[in-house]
């Protein structure tokens, strides 16, 4: 079974559920095809704030069916890379959206899973939920962008363990490490999942869009160059209807209403 993704709505959150409970919600190019769909659609609802991804039933997202991968060894190699691309299609389309994407995580986050989890904005996980890159188990090696995200955000050595060793680490570790937003008690990761976007979802929009290009940005620009950005963006926010709203409500002492 190939699973699906299911979308739904929370007020102004896109919640994307990944369904294949069967097999832990592994994933599947019609799933990576349904995310890369919702997000395009979701960007151009202003109704749309912000996107929380999470799993059905007891985990996150298993990564990639190994039933699937060993059916794709008899293939030629192109069936693989055009599995990947879509895979790296969906990764890319949360990177670059411009709404805040907030991973909900419960049960396991395993190999592109947890590559998933890390490509979004935010992650909220369960205390007792647990992330391995499972590759090396299988005889496999990275994707997802999981070697790029781990590679910036911890210290080589560490990376090296979890990705050569295949180790498991748990939720409170990684909020430890800075990679995981907030660890909550087992079955509250979407609840507490919503309430961030609630959070998010009042802010004004074009701004949270002008931050997020901004963190992408920063990891390649120089500081001349983000300084440059940084310019660019606050100019244009500050003579954008929501900027003056902002500055107006903070003066009044009331809550802003953004568009």
């Amino acid at each position: 079974m190939a699973g699906a993704l299911k979308s739904t709505s929370d007020g102004a959150t896109l919640v994307l559920t990944l369904s294949n409970p069967e097999f832990k919600n592994a994933l599947s190019p019609e799933i990576y095809a349904a995310g890369v769909e919702a997000l395009n659609a979701a960007e151009n609802n202003p109704d749309i704030r912000s996107v929380v991804i999470t799993g059905e039933g007891a985990n996150f997202c298993a990564g990639g069916n190994l039933h699937r991968l060993q059916g794709n060894r008899q293939q030629p190699p192109e069936v693989q890379v055009q599995s990947i691309n879509g895979l790296h299609s969906w990764i890319d389309s949360i990177r670059t959206f411009p709404k805040p994407v907030i991973a909900a995580v419960e049960g396991a986050a395993a190999g592109a899973g947890f590559s998933l989890a890390l490509a979004c904005d935010f992650v909220v996980a369960a205390d007792n939920a647990v992330f391995v890159m499972a590759y090396s188990n299988v005889g496999l090696s990275p994707d997802g962008g999981g070697s790029w995200a781990l590679g910036r955000a911890l210290p080589r050595t560490l990376v090296a363990e979890l990705l050569m060793c295949g180790e498991r680490i748990g939720a409170p570790r990684l909020h430890a490490l800075g990679l995981v937003n907030r660890s909550v008690a087992a079955g509250d990761a979407l609840n507490e999942a919503l309430k961030l976007a609630d959070t998010l979802n009042t802010r004004a929009p074009n701004v949270l869009a002008s931050i997020k290009e901004l963190i992408n940005d920063a990891q390649l620009n120089t500081l001349s160059e983000q300084l440059d950005a940084e310019r660019e963006h606050f100019v244009r926010n500050l003579h954008h209807p929501n900027g003056g709203e902002g500055i107006a409500a903070f003066l009044e002492k009331r809550p802003p209403a953004y568009d």
